[in-house]
């Protein structure tokens, strides 16, 4: 095994320009997690995608992300994260550029396939490269609340950039706004990255991918098919079979490299640690939240209120306005405050405010921004404090996989979101739908195929109209259970983190 001499200590003006250029690679994933959801109807129409493409088009991105993301984290242990973190920013450039000019709809779902595996090496390496640069505790922890919180100013700020894209340009501008953020950070990362220490004797396991990504998308299909208006009961078992056997080959996988290596991709043992296990569920759930409340409230408020891409992105742009400062603050209090406080009080909060949503949803805009700041904060609160919980609790040599975990549990938050919220949706539409006589055929299939051959009738689009939005009080209401589930279940798990409490098993012992 040859392994490179430890870095030398990182100045002060080098951490910090450090955390900037890497938090420029993660506004980049997660603005493209969320930009399409204010573009997705400008999308539809211009590649005429229907329904089920148009999902697709948004799944492709987290779907591949988390098949990737657990060997790339181990790549990362192996040859370097700053060397990852590069490769991956050429890769999310290249595909920006494809995605930017997709003549059809299949080149731009590859496209976004594309992005996701530059994606999936650049989110690791983002936070294993914070964890080796800072050697301070409570300059790491404040470095990583400024993570978790340029995350979710990311996935806020992506409908509302994608706004104002189409306001003035084509759609294909979203994407191509990567670019010149990437160039920078390619200029910078050699300059203000540490090197690291290349661990030869971690191997990446490619059937472990594999195995990932067939379980992922049999579940996808599987939720997709249980959620469709007329399901076929022969493709979801197909699709659940696929998915549990991909599960039973993956885990089998990690017991034999285990056993033969002693260095799994995914070392189980590591969820033992409840704080571990307590920032998994907290990064899972705070991204199928954000996740799902953005997609439906922007389809909702363009659809059925006819409001601009732009206008749709400023009103969910809530979410960012209250967990901003959380976040913040959130990551300079953990020593005082514990993780308990934090995570699980931060999910109490935002329970609240999704209350309130869920009873303004259709009556009071107001009303409505107020119950999406409120969950902002109680989100932004959560997520300062995950990524401590899931880094915190390994050794270095294993923040690479502790990164790829992390980054697996919000991309799969996301994904479960957009595969299941999103298909929820356009089930309750269907099945509440009432359209006048002589509607054209297709309206009753999703509410954008109603708008789109509505024409100025207003019976069809008031009776739309109606039908989404029990959907989306609906999606709501059920986002709200899946947050105070994740109050109990942190709350529970994070029993012994109280102030005073170190957050991480190695702060504790070093």
């Amino acid at each position: 095994m040859t392994t490179a001499p430890a870095p030398a200590p990182l100045s002060p003006a080098r951490r910090w320009l450090l955390l900037v250029t890497v938090s420029a690679g993660v506004l980049l994933i997660t603005l493209d997690n969320t930009i399409l959801y204010t573009a997705l109807p400008t999308l539809t129409a211009e590649l005429g995608a229907n329904a089920s493409e148009s999902l697709w088009i948004i799944n492709a991105y987290p779907l591949v992300m988390c098949g990737v993301l657990l060997g790339a984290g181990t790549l990362g242990d192996r040859y370097g994260h700053r060397r990852l973190f590069l490769t991956g920013l050429v890769l999310f450039g290249a595909a920006s550029l494809v995605a930017a000019f997709a003549p059809e709809v299949a080149v731009l779902i590859a496209a976004r396939a594309l992005l996701a595996v530059g994606a999936a090496c650049m989110m690791p390496a983002t936070l294993a490269l914070i964890r080796i640069g800072f050697d301070d505790v409570r300059e790491r922890n404040l470095a990583i609340g400024v993570w978790g919180s340029i995350s979710l100013v990311g996935a806020a700020l992506g409908p509302i950039i994608g706004g104002l894209l189409l306001e003035a340009f084509w759609w294909g501008s979203v994407f191509l706004i990567n670019v010149p953020v990437v160039l920078a950070a390619l200029v910078l990362t050699p300059w203000v990255a540490p090197r690291g220490r290349a661990d030869r004797s971690t191997r990446w396991d490619a059937l472990s991918s594999v195995y990932a990504m067939v379980t992922l998308t049999g579940a996808v299909f599987a939720i997709k098919q249980a959620t469709g208006p007329e399901p076929s009961w022969p493709v979801l078992g197909l699709a659940a079979a696929v998915a549990l056997a991909g599960g039973w080959a993956f885990t089998h996988r990690q017991r034999v490299l285990q056993d033969r290596l002693g260095a799994p991709v995914l070392d189980f043992a590591v969820f033992r640690n409840r704080a571990f296990s307590a920032g998994v569920l907290a990064a899972a759930c705070s991204m199928f939240v954000i996740g799902g409340v953005q997609l439906v409230t922007t389809q909702r408020f363009q659809l059925v209120e006819g409001f601009t891409p732009l206008q749709s992105g400023l009103l969910v742009a809530a979410v960012a306005v209250g967990s901003l400062p959380a976040a913040l603050a959130g990551g300079a209090s953990l020593h005082r405050l514990g993780l308990r406080a934090l995570v699980a009080g931060g999910f109490a909060l935002a329970t609240v405010g999704m209350v309130v949503t869920a009873l303004a949803a259709t009556t009071s805009v107001p009303w409505l921004v107020a119950g999406l700041v409120l969950t902002g904060a109680g989100l932004g609160a959560t997520m300062s404090v995950a990524s401590t919980a899931i880094i915190g609790n390994v050794p270095a040599r294993q923040a690479g996989m502790a990164s790829s975990v992390e980054e697996v549990s919000y991309e799969f938050g996301n994904l479960l979101a957009v595969a299941l919220l999103g298909s929820l949706a356009t089930l309750i539409y269907t099945v509440t739908v009432q359209l006048p006589a002589g509607a054209p055929e297709g309206a009753a299939d999703s509410m954008s195929g109603a708008a789109a051959l509505a024409e100025g009738d207003p019976a069809l689009l008031a009776a739309a109209g109606a039908a989404y939005d029990t959907a989306f009080v609906w999606v709501l209401v059920i986002v709200t259970a899946v947050i105070a589930a994740a109050a109990v279940g942190t709350g529970r798990l994070l029993r012994h983190y109280g102030p005073g409490t170190p957050a991480s098993a190695y702060e504790a012992n070093h």
